[in-house]
């Protein structure tokens, strides 16, 4: 692999199918999901990727079962309590975009706690998207630049208002699944990105899967609307 990405966005996609297959509940799946973030954290370190975004609670996800939407919550709430050491001994910093707000508020405390006690390291900066929507984002972004009295708004206005303004764009976007859609996420910052959309369910998503996204990325030209 001659070129890696900086940074990859990840939609992970299959949770639910997956514990179809398998007679589980779909909470079952999203158990096994998160065993998957933490396979691609350890091989995005070992081929040294600086930024992962996964696309984790959508803004769409609220029209779930309030089972379904109690048992991702529950899954994230421990997985951050499980998890400072991990954190610390990878170098990884915990970030989020998306509005929190309507979170239960142990698990905003909860995560506000893990992105400061982790804002130090610097080995692998990993945002997640909880209830995020690319458009919502959009519309918060205008509205702060209204705020601020400007009389006509440019493109980098929007950019620097937009929740990814700590991150670079990314340069690979991977969902699982085999869905060619991307689901209103990072509608503006993937305007170039290279997609992947491999068959593999998220909760199967591995370092042989992650090489061969990265195989993929490699091999591929990127010309940003200009000529070869």
């Amino acid at each position: 692999m001659t070129k890696l990405p900086l940074h990859i966005a990840i939609i992970m996609d299959g949770n639910g199918r997956w514990a179809q297959k398998r007679s589980l509940p779909r909470n079952a799946g999203h158990r096994a999901g998160v065993k998957a973030i933490e396979r691609t954290l350890d091989a995005c370190i070992k081929f040294n990727i600086k930024y992962v975004t996964f696309y984790a609670f959508s803004t769409e996800n609220w029209k779930r079962e309030k089972s379904e939407i109690n048992g991702i919550f529950n899954l994230l709430r421990d997985y951050l309590k499980e998890n400072p050491e991990y954190f610390k001994e990878k170098g990884i910093s915990v970030r989020h975009i998306g509005e929190i707000s309507p979170f239960p508020q142990d698990l905003k405390d909860e995560l506000l706690k893990i992105e400061k006690s982790t804002n130090k390291n610097n080995s692998l900066i990993m945002t997640l998207a909880l209830n995020y929507g690319g458009r919502d984002e959009i519309v918060r972004a205008v509205n702060a630049i209204i705020k601020k009295d400007k009389k006509e708004i440019t493109y980098k206005d929007i950019e620097k208002n937009l929740d990814t303004s700590f991150l670079p764009e990314p340069d690979l976007v991977i969902r699982t699944s085999g869905e060619n859609r991307l689901s209103n996420f990072m509608m503006l910052q993937i305007a170039y990105s290279e997609l992947y959309f491999p068959k593999v369910l998220w909760p199967d998503f591995d370092e042989k899967q992650l090489k061969k996204a990265l195989k993929v990325y490699s091999k591929r030209e990127r010309r940003f609307g200009g000529t070869k």
